[in-house]
């Protein structure tokens, strides 16, 4: 009878450690996005951290960053575009895998996200058509990003204004004077607005907030703590500085 008892026991210890084991795995990030062999990149349309070259590839510094990381995770990245409104069902739904698009750390997103850690400084700017900066901004229709920190501010500020998909849509609400200002991220504006640039008639004006940018992985997710050590990584060894020079927000990125 002992022998039996002591087979059942040792039974149910490997079945215990199987389940454990399975367990693990089904909780890790990691492991399932190298199981499938593939990072997907939530982001939209936004330079300089997202945006697609002539050739139609997506670079940026976001881009370029996550391409690094998913090569260290031994898989291919694809970037998709989502309604930046959804971004959190999106990870729930593991359509995606990470949101990764100049991201700020609001209240919402980090209680919904697991978030990495700043890696970027940022502000919400208005922007406004040449010869109108000195316009009063609650006198002004204003257009923002749906889900975005810009939204956010223009309800906090009760600023009259209207929700379009993508911050660059509100630069062309703008340019086409359908609003009369926008908000959008100070990076953004220093790549997309101004001498130089197809929107050389805009310029940015007051600044809303302070802010920083940060990835987004599943809420409980391991990913997002792998993802501060390769910010880690790719600081002490310069790479990171490099990208950042190559978009020019080098004086923004945040010591890891």
């Amino acid at each position: 009878m002992k022998k039996i008892i002591v087979s059942l026991l040792s039974i149910m210890m490997l079945v215990g450690c199987s389940q454990t084991s399975n367990t693990t795995n089904e909780e890790s990030d990691i492991a399932y996005i190298q199981e499938k062999g593939e990072l997907i990149v939530g982001i939209t349309d936004f330079a300089p951290m997202d945006y697609k070259d002539e050739s139609g590839a997506w670079i940026g510094f976001d881009a370029d960053v996550a391409k690094k990381v998913a090569e260290d995770l031994g898989v291919s990245v694809k970037f998709v575009e989502i309604d930046w409104d959804n971004k959190i069902l999106e990870l729930d739904n593991k359509s995606i895998d990470v949101v990764w698009n100049g991201m700020t750390l609001t209240d919402e997103v980090k209680a919904g996200m697991e978030c990495s850690k700043p890696y970027i400084n940022n502000a919400q700017v208005i922007v406004v058509a040449k010869g109108n900066e000195g316009k009063d901004p609650s006198e002004l229709k204003f257009a923002v990003e749906a889900g975005s920190a810009g939204e956010t501010v223009a309800e906090e500020n009760g600023f009259e204004y209207v929700s379009v998909p993508t911050q660059a849509d509100t630069l062309l609400e703008v340019s086409a004077g359908t609003s009369d200002a926008s908000i959008i991220d100070l990076l953004m504006a220093g790549a997309m607005i101004g001498e130089g640039t197809s929107y050389s008639d805009l310029v940015y004006t007051d600044s809303l907030t302070s802010e920083e940018y940060g990835v987004g992985c599943r809420k409980g997710s391991d990913l997002a703590a792998y993802i501060n050590e390769e910010f880690k990584k790719f600081q002490d060894d310069g790479s990171l500085l490099e990208i950042a020079k190559t978009y020019g927000v080098q004086e923004s990125l945040i010591k890891q």
